[in-house]
This record gives structure tokens, C-alpha cells and sequence, in this order.
């Protein structure tokens, strides 16, 4: 019985852990190459990131460095849905990401959109996906999510894109920010709680 007791306050600890974690927050990676591109390129060019699209913020969060390109940078932003190496339609604003370096050959960039403001899109993309940012940020979420998306920079002497890459979830990747548990998560803190204290009843009756 002692053993069962430590199993479940060990349990209990799990559920109370799972019921605090932020589940919503996704992180995507990506590397940046001409060979990437479609069709491909020989530009030396390079360049890394990630993205966290985290659905309860309702924020995409986009961290990216490049370096190489042979001419200066017109546009940068994020394509979806479509299937690896096709191309298709910009889905965050156009024709860059707010703040992005533009006119140079090299840079690092870090913002967060609001995906709740249509200003957070590419106003084609909204209307393909039930004209509203929220199905917009529906369909970014799910094509992320499946693969289809992709991150592409585009230059002079590369007007459909110099460098670019299809984004992939990233593995273990811990929160962000803390989010307040959901309903199920207080039950499963209340539960876990319940067993902790059960377990250290018994293991009191036992000692005496």
C-alpha cells in the first residue's frame, strides 16, 4: 500500500504540472536557403528562425537572422497552406512583416503580431479563410501545423524569393509566457491535490 501511495502523489505531481502548462503555444523552426526556393537557386545566402503561434494569445511571434544575399531584401513574410516544394499566396502582412529590414543584405529581426487585428494579415488571406482574422489564424495554425507554411525573403535580384524554408514544429519546445489553467486544468489540480493529501494521510495512519 506505501508503494501505491508514493505512485499516486507521484501522479498527482504529473497532473499538476500538466494542468499549468501552456499547450496552445507552438514553436516552429526553419532554415533559410536558395535551395529552398521554387524553383531553387545557388544564392550563398543563409539564414535561421523560429515562429511561436500560440492560439490562446492569439500571437505569432516570428525571430529571424539572414546573411548573404546578393541584393537588397523587398519583401519577408510567411506563405501557407500548400504542400512542400509547391508555392502559394502570403498569408502575414504584405509586403513585409511590420518593422522587417528592407533594402539590405543582411539583418535579425524579432516581432510578435497580434492575430486578432486584420492589420496581422495579408487581406487576401483572410478573405480565402471565412473573412475574418480569426479563420485566418485558424488556417496558419493548421497549415503550420501540417507542414505548409513557409518563411521566404525575397530580394532584387529574387522577386519570387531568395531564401526560404517550410516551417517545422519544434520538439518539447516549453512555453513562452505562464497561462492560467483551463476549467479541465483546475479539476486535474484539484484531483491531483485530493491525492496528495490522501496519500499523505494514509502514510501518517501507517507511521502511528
Amino acid at each position: 500500500m506505501k508503494r501505491i501511495a508514493l505512485a499516486l502523489s507521484f501522479v498527482a505531481a504529473m497532473f499538476i504540472v500538466a494542468s499549468v502548462s501552456d499547450a496552445a503555444t507552438t514553436r516552429f523552426i526553419f532554415v533559410l536557403s536558395g535551395a529552398n526556393e521554387n524553383p531553387t537557386n545557388t544564392s550563398p545566402a543563409t539564414g535561421s528562425g523560429f515562429a511561436d503561434i500560440d492560439t490562446t494569445a492569439h500571437t505569432l511571434h516570428v525571430n529571424v537572422v539572414f546573411s548573404g544575399l546578393t541584393s537588397n531584401t523587398t519583401m519577408a513574410h510567411i506563405h501557407c497552406c500548400i504542400v512542400p516544394p509547391l508555392n502559394t499566396n502570403v498569408a502575414t502582412p504584405v509586403p513585409a512583416f511590420p518593422g522587417f529590414p528592407l533594402g539590405v543584405t543582411s539583418g535579425a529581426y524579432e516581432h510578435t503580431l497580434d492575430l486578432t487585428q486584420a492589420s496581422s494579415w495579408n487581406a487576401s488571406f483572410i478573405t480565402a479563410n471565412g473573412g475574418t482574422p480569426a479563420g485566418a489564424e485558424a488556417a496558419l495554425a493548421a497549415g503550420a501545423a501540417a507542414g505548409q507554411a513557409y518563411f521566404n525573403i525575397h530580394t532584387t535580384n529574387f522577386p519570387p524569393g531568395e531564401i526560404r524554408s517550410f516551417l517545422a514544429a519544434a520538439q518539447a519546445q516549453p512555453p513562452t509566457t505562464p497561462s492560467i489553467p483551463t476549467l479541465s486544468g483546475w479539476a486535474f489540480l484539484l484531483l491531483g491535490v485530493l491525492l496528495m493529501l490522501s496519500a499523505f494521510v494514509y502514510l501518517r495512519r501507517r507511521a502511528t
